[in-house]
């Protein structure tokens, strides 16, 4: 699926800057001064982007507003998917663990993710843990978010995790190797008062 939407975003790009270019580049020449072709929408440089009787034509037309509600409607419905294939973050469904005997198990995504999640939350200074697991089967990717309580060193907890949690967790699931995103923030708390 990321292939697949790294695909269509490039040709996306591609097209729509093409298009900008040519049109860009069309209006810039016939405002400079140079001849239009004789298919070319404008005539030159004090001719309008679009008359009155080009933008009022299919205006009566009984099939043109419906044609244009309906045209208009599938471009936002693609822009949405568009739009919501780009933000999301697929969760991993299964990760393969390397059995030994060539065939592999699978282990679901989400309980390695609670595993995770859980033993990171026992690491010392560390609040709460949220894991995602994303990437492939065999090459799965984490995305850590730690809350830590006050007066931790973010060092020493991002040490904690990386040293125990997931190693913990690749081991036991016969990675080679687990990348992680890690996040940390800090609990809200009052203020302390020196005397």
């Amino acid at each position: 699926m990321r292939s697949v939407l790294r695909i269509v975003n490039r040709l996306l790009i591609g097209f729509f800057g093409l298009v900008l270019l040519a049109l860009g580049g069309s209006v810039l020449a016939i405002g400079l001064g140079v001849r239009p072709p004789a298919w070319w929408i404008h005539d030159g440089r004090h001719d309008v982007l679009l008359s009155n009787a080009e933008r009022t034509r299919w205006r009566d037309e009984g099939w043109w507003w419906p044609a244009v509600i309906a045209a208009l409607a599938v471009l936002l419905l693609l822009a949405l998917w568009w739009l919501v294939a780009n933000v999301r973050r697929r969760r991993l469904a299964d990760v393969l663990v390397d059995t030994g005997d060539g065939e592999g198990a699978l282990l679901r995504g989400r309980a390695l993710e609670n595993v995770l999640a859980a033993e990171a939350a026992r690491l010392g200074g560390v609040d709460q843990a949220h894991v995602h697991l994303t990437g492939r089967r065999g090459l799965p990717e984490a995305r850590v978010r730690l809350l830590l309580e006050p007066h931790v060193d973010p060092g020493h907890a991002l040490h904690l995790l990386t040293s125990e949690a997931l190693a913990h967790a690749r081991d036991s699931a016969g990675l080679a190797a687990l990348p992680a995103e890690v996040r940390l923030r800090g609990v809200k708390h009052r203020a302390e008062r020196v005397t």
